[in-house]
């Protein structure tokens, strides 16, 4: 996988995707249904977000990459304003489809594994030089080892940090199975994503400017 470094001043789409994540950033950070949720929603945020930015000269993904984490980060962001159980696109879902339960947080850990495949997949082509086919194996089992310590991380913090948030900032809704749906549905994605790249190579190829 060939890949040239950018310039950041010169990369505008990249621009466009910082200036965007600031401010719907900005807005979802105006009166959010839980505060200190929200506070503990965004440690995520601003860990990869430092990484991004700490790295980004010694190793720059591609702008396909970067929109990926731009779309991903847009859905976090919106759980972390409303607390997953609370976002009323998931109530909107929860009515047409007659579901249970507000399926929002199912719905961004399906399009972790979806969006997220693409930059670890760059990642190991780049960095590990391994086959596209070896790359395509362990993205999956990273997006799955990822998911299960992220899960891990949450249960700690809520028990550490603030028990008292409990359902609110884990968003079980009562299912006792919750974190095994979510490591799956992270799986199904990252599949499936494995799947295109493997399949559309130069289809989804993206080189930054």
């Amino acid at each position: 996988m060939k890949h040239t470094t950018a310039d950041f001043r010169h990369n505008h789409p990249l621009h466009l995707m910082v200036v965007w994540l600031l401010i719907y950033w900005g807005g979802m950070a105006i009166n959010p249904f839980d505060r200190f949720d929200w506070l503990l929603e965004n440690l995520l945020v601003f860990i990869y977000g430092a990484l991004l930015v700490l790295t980004y000269q010694r190793f720059t993904f591609s702008n396909l990459s970067y929109g990926l984490f731009t779309l991903f980060m847009t859905l976090h962001l919106t759980g972390a304003h409303y607390t997953y159980a609370e976002t009323p696109f998931g109530f909107w879902l929860m009515e047409w489809l007659d579901l249970s339960r507000n399926h929002f947080d199912r719905l961004v850990h399906f399009a972790y594994g979806l969006l997220c495949a693409h930059p670890l997949y760059e990642l190991l082509r780049r960095l590990a030089h391994t086959s596209r086919r070896w790359s395509g194996f362990f993205t999956v089992t990273m997006v799955i080892g990822f998911s299960g310590f992220y899960e891990v991380i949450e249960m700690l913090v809520a028990m550490v940090v603030s028990p008292e948030l409990g359902q609110a900032y884990l968003g079980t809704q009562g299912d006792n199975w919750d974190a095994q749906k979510d490591m799956g549905l992270a799986l199904l994605g990252a599949i499936i994503a494995v799947a295109i790249i493997l399949r559309w190579p130069e289809a989804i190829k993206a080189k930054t400017p």
